[in-house]
């Protein structure tokens, strides 16, 4: 037996000096030169207001440089596959591992995309199916809805001992595709009465597209002039051929006015026009066309599965593909650990092991045909966590974007215990956080700050939790804030009727949401509390919703543009100088011809990162030297797009620059608190906090009587906690009502009334437990949220 002696001395080893992550003169985005030592194998968590600069520091310096290290290690022919990430601004960074980024952006909305799909989880049940499936179909691929079924034949030339011989040669892949839904579970119909009144003829203007007009040379005239139907007749009155041509006839060319145009049915026309596009980039206008036109109903042959009838006819033990795709996780997971057959037990294992981590993450009540876009952001960058979490990595930085988002305050101590296991077995950890109970568990805290934007990019405190209590930085004067239950309640004006509903988990639920007061909609993950408020609400009900989606914007999109502040700036601009408002877009007209109004130059350098420079000519400014010569109140327009909100709102305020339109939206923007972005920060560079307020912002000024808001707290500082409440409040006193589905205990203290759902999540939710005024809830403590409540507020 081969004997063991220990050869550590007692001084340290020279490896084990690398013990800390150091950054020094970090300038990312709004960072002031910051040098600070992370210790590894610990658990970090960075605190401050939303904007300080948190995510600038964990994500775009220290992950962003170890994910661009780790690349530079493939071939030069690899990275040219690979996106290509700059150098931060950062004059030394030592000590980095390898960063694994688990964030809160959303999955593809691909509709091929499910949680089975993006966990490989379904990948498993394939192979699963094509083993041990009765009747036996195919290979795993017979079980895939992204497979099409094909075969072919044909003769092929092969070179032979000099010799070309001609053989004839088959083949045939098995899909599980369902042909008539594509694998996509719906099917999509026009309702052709929201295209034409087909009581009028083409020349009365029988078409109601937005758009559409008599006048118009391709679109209405193509049809009316081409010869195929009788632009005089009414529509309703057309011959079978006649209607045909007109609905569904394959492109061809027409002669208009002599003009060569083509000629295509009006059903694929509109397919091409407005269906093909993204439904989030559309005009408001056009978006509310195409939801009153298009209808999209459960595929009639595969009902919603995906698959086709020879996948769904291989069964396990009566089970078939579809029906465990549909079980919630939990009940799949005990359906597998009861399968035994030692041929397929490893897959077994690692199947098992997957979905027992969706229920120890808290995740159990989804189903694996679950389609990805429909998460919310909390609960993708839980299903990203899966894979890391039996990971057999150690000495690997983990870095967290507010994991605890989406949690109920139930949730988030295991939540805690994952993150804590995860640096137990000897990785770093580094979490932006804002939840007390989640900065409770952190070995070592940085507090970014003081304030946000220009005003934060400074380390206010670093060192124990303790610590940060008595530092008298923000966090540490508000990390013990309690919101106390309201003295005064509001009573209703009305009351929004929901009856019967049944989506998702819901089982059957009646319920009165009462109007002209802050209502909160809570409960644990999974409850059903999104399925009860954004899908069960009756149309017709004059709801703004504002939820956690992404905001579409390039990096020439920023907050002036997607409120629709440049536009009265823009006239303003040009009214004073007596020119054309378009000289006063950086996408338009006025435009630096250098840099097409980007402000920097992009130099691609192949496989190396891309360079970003300054624009010499308009240094940085992104507008004509000639543009600027234009003033207004005494400021040029890049000066006003240089400017924050709050200085643009008192500039416009008063005097020559006096702009109501203008000053409304900032005011809006103000009372949201977004008060220190300035107006031409490009939307890439936002926090997911300020994401959510900008589109609160933009919504504050549509006509609808009821606002829902959807867990607005999202990467809220405590401090601004108590400012999002004063919002609700004057919401509500405006005579609006105010739907609020929010797991934040200071949130639930300030309501006038309480929907809780429950008891769990997925089918064993769904229910109304609780609903009633906070300090019912908290003296009865019947259910999970009225015991962290009556804790919340000491009781």
């Amino acid at each position: 037996m081969a004997t063991r002696t220990d050869t550590q001395s007692p001084a340290l080893h020279v490896a084990d000096i690398h013990d800390v992550i150091r950054v020094h003169g970090a300038r990312v985005n709004n960072l002031k030169d910051v040098s600070i030592e992370i210790p590894k194998r610990r658990l970090t968590v960075f605190t401050g207001v939303s904007g300080s600069g948190k995510s600038s520091l964990v994500f775009s310096t220290i992950a962003a440089e170890s994910q661009r290290l780790i690349n530079e290690t493939y071939s030069a022919f690899v990275q040219g596959f690979m996106p290509t990430l700059a150098r931060p601004e950062v004059d030394v960074l030592e000590g980095l591992t390898t960063a694994i980024i688990v964030d809160q952006q959303r999955m593809g909305a691909d509709p091929r995309s499910t949680v089975g799909t993006a966990t490989d989880a379904n990948a498993m049940l394939r192979i699963l199916f094509s083993r041990l499936g009765q009747p036996h179909i195919g290979s795993p691929q017979a079980f895939s809805f992204n497979v099409a079924s094909i075969s072919g034949a044909g003769a092929v030339n092969i070179e032979r001992a000099g010799k070309t011989v001609r053989e004839r040669r088959d083949f045939s892949i098995t899909g599980g595709m369902c042909l008539r839904c594509e694998g996509r579970g719906t099917v999509s119909d026009i309702d052709l009465t929201q295209l034409y009144d087909d009581s009028k003829s083409l020349a009365e203007g029988a078409f109601t597209i937005p758009g559409w007009k008599s006048d118009s040379f391709w679109t209405v005239r193509v049809y009316a002039e081409s010869g195929f139907v009788d632009p005089n007749k009414p529509i309703r009155k057309y011959t079978k051929k006649e209607l045909n041509d007109f609905l569904y006839r394959e492109p061809v060319k027409v002669k208009v006015d002599g003009v060569n145009l083509t000629y295509e049915g009006l059903i694929p026309k509109i397919q091409k026009s407005f269906l093909s596009k993204d439904r989030e980039a559309m005009q408001p206008h056009i978006r509310a066309f195409v939801d009153r036109a298009v209808t999209f109903t459960t595929c009639p042959e595969c009902h919603g599965t995906r698959l086709s009838e020879a996948a769904r006819s291989s069964r396990i033990g009566g089970i078939n593909i579809a029906d465990a795709c549909a079980m919630q996780i939990s009940d799949l997971a005990d359906w597998v650990r009861g399968l035994d057959e030692p041929s397929v037990a490893p897959l077994l294992a690692k199947l098992l092991h997957t979905l027992d981590s969706f229920v120890e993450i808290g995740l159990g009540y989804l189903s694996l045909e679950r389609p990805a876009g429909t998460l919310s952001g909390g609960e993708a960058q839980r299903t990203k966590m899966i894979r890391h979490l039996g990971s057999a990595l150690t000495d690997v930085t983990y870095v967290f974007d507010e994991p605890t988002i989406g949690l109920h305050p139930h949730d988030i101590q295991r939540m805690n215990e994952l993150l804590m296991r995860l640096r137990d077995k000897g990785n770093t950890v580094l979490v932006v956080e804002h939840k007390p109970e989640a900065i409770a568990i952190a070995d070592h805290v940085v507090d970014l700050g003081p304030g946000a934007g220009t005003a934060g990019g400074t380390i206010c405190y670093e060192g124990t939790l303790e610590g940060l209590r008595g530092s008298g930085t923000i966090t540490g004067r508000h990390l013990d804030d309690r919101a106390a239950l309201k003295e005064t309640l509001r009573t209703p004006k009305g009351t929004l009727e929901i009856r019967g509903a049944t989506r998702h988990n819901l089982q059957d639920v009646d319920v009165d949401i009462p109007l002209g007061v802050l209502c909160v909609v809570t409960g644990v993950a999974g409850s059903g509390k999104s399925s009860l408020i954004h899908g069960s609400i009756p149309a017709g009900a004059g709801v703004v919703s504002v939820d956690q989606g992404a905001i579409k914007g390039s990096r020439r999109s920023n907050p002036a543009t997607y409120t629709g502040l440049l536009d009265p700036i823009r006239k303003a601009f040009a009214k004073a100088n007596g020119v054309k408002p378009a000289l006063f877009s950086a996408n338009s007209e006025g435009a630096c011809p250098n840099c097409n109004g980007a402000g920097v130059i992009y130099t691609d350098l192949g496989m190396m990162a891309g360079v970003a420079t300054t624009c010499e000519e308009c240094e940085g400014k992104r507008f004509q030297a000639a543009v600027l010569d234009y003033h207004l109140g005494g400021r040029d327009i890049s000066e006003v797009l240089a400017m924050s909100v709050s200085e643009a709102e008192e500039f416009f305020g008063a005097g020559e620059a006096r702009i109501p339109a203008a000053h409304a939206i900032l005011n809006r923007l103000a009372d949201v608190g977004l008060g220190y972005l300035s107006l031409g920060q490009p939307l890439t560079t936002l926090s997911g906090g300020e994401r959510q307020r900008l589109k609160l912002a933009t919504h504050m000024a549509d006509k609808g009587g009821v606002y829902v808001l959807d867990e607005p707290t999202t990467g809220l500082h405590l401090a601004d906690v108590e400012h999002l409440l004063s919002l609700l409040d004057r919401l509500v006193d405006a005579g609006k009502s105010v739907i609020v589905i929010e797991h934040h205990q200071a949130v639930m203290a300030h309501a006038d009334w309480i929907i809780d759902l429950g008891p769990g999540a997925g089918h064993d939710g769904g229910k109304i437990v609780f609903k009633g005024i906070p300090a019912d809830l908290v003296a009865a403590r019947s259910t999970l949220t009225g015991e962290h409540l009556a804790a919340y507020v000491g009781t």
